[in-house]
């Protein structure tokens, strides 16, 4: 018998195909815009019914969009979940997605109205896990904010998600800090608001908030606090290494969301692969797609 492959360091690796979370429950489905609505610049909130995804998905999952009919973009982009959509009866019958106009697909998306066709498959990935504390420390830069409306609404004992429906131990308190580049940027303070959150923000410009990064503003709050914290983190990379690197220095457990470009959501291409250790020494490359989006900050290998 041959010897397992190793990496870089030397390390056996594990079965690369082996994935804590598959695709196995996802369905694609073709749907149309119910709301298509501006939030900030060049910020939009997209609104579509997909009871079969919407009654399944939890925070932290995504879903793959694709322009329906049309084959320039070809691919589909990976949106998180921004909250699901409820009828009278409470039923989850739909999902709020916010995106950021950043190429093509976006820009086309953004002029699309209510009625225009969408081809979309989830929900994706592995989502946030459902792990006491007393505070709740949301740290997003860019349109990291995306993936947090429904964790705290969930931390709050605000909303419940998923089938089954999962148990989400409820925080103290739970606090946003975000981070724009300009004032303009900033969007969704209003959801963040209503659902309980302290919201902290900083700008680039000083246009909003405090004057500098959101950094700085996660450390103001783990040296004001002697509760029990946990940090969940999206946005830009070097962003997220920081967050990293500031919560391993204070012993505070910190989980990100890779922001990772995808081509297919199911793990097939294996264009979204991110470094990560491996219990046993060294690393190894996993999908962000099946096995993440979500990681352990800690076994990240920035």
């Amino acid at each position: 018998m041959s010897n397992p492959p190793s990496n870089s360091t030397g390390a056996a690796v594990e079965n690369p195909l082996d994935a804590a979370h598959y695709a196995d429950r996802a369905v694609a489905r073709r749907v149309e815009v119910v709301e298509n609505v501006r939030l900030a610049r060049d910020t939009y909130r997209l609104r579509i019914h997909c009871g079969e995804i919407a009654r399944r998905i939890v925070p932290g999952q995504f879903v793959m969009l694709r322009l329906a009919d049309q084959n320039n973009p070809l691919l589909g982009r990976p949106l998180a979940l921004y909250d699901t959509v409820l009828d009278d009866s409470g039923a989850a019958i739909g999902l709020d997605l916010v995106y950021l106009i950043l190429g093509k697909m976006t820009t086309k998306l953004a002029t699309y109205a209510p009625g225009q066709p969408l081809e979309i498959w989830g929900p994706l990935g592995n989502g946030f896990p459902t792990r006491a504390c007393d505070h709740l420390i949301l740290v997003a830069g860019g349109i990291g904010q995306a993936p947090f409306v429904a964790v705290a609404r969930e931390a709050t004992g605000g909303r419940q998600y998923g089938e089954p429906v999962r148990t989400m131990p409820r925080a103290k308190r739970v606090t946003l800090c975000y981070g724009v580049r300009s004032g303009d940027l900033a969007a969704g303070i209003s959801d963040f608001e209503d659902a309980g959150v302290t919201v902290r923000i900083s700008s680039d410009d000083g246009t909003l908030g405090h004057h500098g990064l959101v950094t700085e503003l996660l450390e103001q709050e783990l040296a004001a606090t002697t509760d029990r914290v946990r940090v969940l983190c999206c946005g830009p990379e070097p962003m997220m290494e920081r967050v990293a690197e500031i919560c391993n220095r204070a012993g505070t457990a910190c989980e990100v969301s890779l922001e990772t470009p995808m081509a297919c959501g199911i793990g097939i291409c294996f264009s979204c692969v991110a470094r990560v250790r491996q219990a046993g020494g060294g690393w190894d490359y996993r999908r962000t797609c099946v096995d993440g989006p979500v990681f352990d900050a800690e076994k990240l290998v920035w």
